[in-house]
């Protein structure tokens, strides 16, 4: 019995009672548990009972498991099928990591919030956004150079900003009233 050790053979606290008998376990080895449960016994003792099921007989039904898609996930396929999955793998080590993709889904949904653009003007306006807070987006097969990639697009963005904020300076000079003393 020492050596069996399927429930349904004993229950641990016998294996347990019959090791010691037999001198293959100490007495200072015991569990600790094993006095509590010698001292107070449950009033019937655990069976093993083979459970009886009936298999169904009939054909098997399919069970068929709607898709779930969220409107991110839109958002992470056009992404994936534009740009690719990228030139490193995820880091998973660290706890506030954040990848590209989930960095491109936020700026977008920002984006989306405050601007009226249609979602392809959207898609470009957020790639534009990652490459001026530095993250580099290559284009599947694309074969153009780091370096030109960005001196292109921050050329384009920095005239963009200019415009932007010659437009602001313009409508808050306009806005405030100036007083000379």
């Amino acid at each position: 019995m020492a050596s069996s050790r399927l429930e349904k053979v004993g229950t641990v606290f016998t294996r347990v009672r019959d090791l010691m008998r037999a001198g293959v376990m100490k007495p200072h080895e015991k569990p600790i548990w094993f006095d509590v449960y010698a001292a107070f016994p449950p009033k019937r003792d655990p069976l093993y009972v083979k459970s009886h099921y009936r298999q169904p007989t009939g054909p098997k039904r399919l069970e068929i498991v709607p898709e779930i898609f969220y409107a991110e996930d839109v958002i992470r396929a056009k992404l994936y099928q534009v740009y690719g999955a990228g030139p490193r793998a995820l880091d998973l080590s660290k706890s506030n990591f954040v990848s590209v993709c989930q960095r491109f889904v936020d700026q977008y949904e920002d984006l989306k919030n405050s601007a009226g653009l249609d979602d392809d003007a959207l898609f470009e306006e957020t790639g534009k956004r990652l490459l001026s807070q530095g993250v580099v987006l290559r284009r599947r097969g694309a074969a153009i150079s780091k370096e030109s990639v960005l001196d292109l697009k921050l050329s384009d963005m920095l005239a963009e900003q200019q415009s932007v904020t010659t437009e602001e300076e313009t409508t808050s000079t306009s806005s405030t009233p100036q007083t000379t003393v």
